[in-house]
């Protein structure tokens, strides 16, 4: 056996790397997701259906235009999806954004989303936010889907303009209301004319994605489209 396989297997023995999801050691030729979890992982596949049949866009019908709405995984509770996003928020593994984006944006890229996009944008945080968690988690997911579809993404193409209360226990209008005016776009020389994706890590009622995907539209984005990590 080659020698530097022995002391990668030496190495892995002592400090063995983990899947991100289970927590499970990988075995040798696996990256950041084991085999069963990438087999088990609950995938919606809802960017092979055409828009009109794709239950996600009816978030959004009569609110305003949104060409695509992608969502990579279901949300279950208690389950692998709940880690990762927990990993991701909470914990500051932002690895988890950037192996979940490219791997989505692998899937798009088979199913013919290539050259859709002009712009990924991450929906951004509030700065005060940002300064206590030290990151924003959609900014990881955005970094990988860009990759994998070959666009440019941006941070800071949307500014968060006031800080708002958690969206968790509130329903649909009380989320709108909660984020309807919080957004403003911030470089409009980026966004003029383009496709823009806007990108989060979990669509529940679609409110904030919605009140993004408003403000690109007024800042003369052509079109704009939404994906996610997880759809709740």
């Amino acid at each position: 056996m080659p020698l530097p396989v022995v002391l990668s297997d030496f190495v892995s023995l002592l400090f063995p790397r983990v899947c991100l999801a289970c927590q499970e050691p990988l075995a040798r030729g696996e990256d950041d997701l084991c085999t069963d979890c990438r087999a088990q992982l609950p995938y919606t596949d809802y960017h092979r259906l055409p828009p009109a049949d794709n239950p996600l866009a009816r978030r959004f019908w009569g609110k305003l235009p949104v060409t695509h709405v992608l969502g990579y995984l279901t949300f279950q509770k208690h389950g692998r999806v709940q880690h990762l996003l927990h990993e991701l928020k909470y914990r500051n593994q932002q690895q988890v954004g950037r192996v979940l984006g490219r791997h989505f944006g692998q899937e798009l890229v088979g199913a013919g989303y290539a050259d859709t996009f002009g712009l990924v944008v991450p929906v951004p945080l509030h700065p005060r936010k940002l300064a206590r968690r030290g990151y924003n988690q959609a900014d990881s997911f955005a970094e990988g889907l860009a990759t994998a579809l070959g666009c440019p993404w941006h941070p800071e193409a949307l500014r968060r303009t006031a800080a708002t209360e958690s969206q968790t226990r509130k329903n649909r209008l009380q989320r709108w209301h909660n984020v309807a005016t919080v957004f403003e776009a911030a470089r409009f020389e980026l966004v003029a004319g383009q496709h823009v994706l806007i990108v989060d890590d979990v669509l529940t009622t679609g409110a904030t994605l919605e009140a993004c995907c408003a403000v690109l539209l007024a800042a003369g984005a052509r079109e704009v489209s939404v994906a996610t990590i997880a759809v709740a």
